[in-house]
């Protein structure tokens, strides 16, 4: 009985053996697996420095762009009011323009038989004053010829 005994409590010393030599060596698994990831930590932690840099760069660059399309936005703001301006101006005189076209057109539509008589009395009197001067021309040319007559007959005696 104590051959088993010291036979049992060989088995038990080798099994704990065996366990200690396998818990050993998942340790150091264990341990090469944990600085891998202490180093793949470390890496991500420097490259998320520099991201992280980077994107508060980003982020002042795009703020500084953001005030200036503001600024700009507002400036042109004010060149729509001013172009909107001129439109309304422009409306304005041409709604103008159209309503003293209108009065003209109308005073003339009402003084219409006026202007044609003046215009008939006109030609009247120009034709009179061409005819006076014809006829005045006539008798000067008549007078020239009477006054030559006499002339020749004159030195003719």
């Amino acid at each position: 009985m104590r051959i088993i005994l010291y036979l049992s409590v060989a088995v038990i010393a080798i099994a704990f053996v065996l366990l200690v030599v396998y818990l050993t060596k998942t340790l150091k698994a264990l341990e090469k697996t944990m600085l891998t990831v202490s180093d793949t930590i470390s890496r991500l932690e420097n490259q998320l420095q520099g991201v992280t840099l980077e994107t508060t760069q980003l982020l002042h660059k795009t703020n500084a762009l953001a005030e200036n399309i503001q600024e700009k936005s507002e400036n042109l703001d004010s060149i729509f009011v001013n172009v909107k301006n001129v439109g309304t101006s422009l409306q304005g005189f041409n709604s103008s323009l159209q309503h003293v076209s209108s009065k003209a057109q109308n005073k003339i539509d009402g003084n219409q038989e006026r202007i044609a008589n003046i215009i008939k009395w006109t030609n009247v009197s120009k034709e009179l004053y061409t005819k006076w001067k014809s006829r005045k021309a006539e008798k000067a040319s008549v007078t020239s010829v009477d006054m030559r007559a006499q002339n020749s007959l004159g030195r003719n005696m």
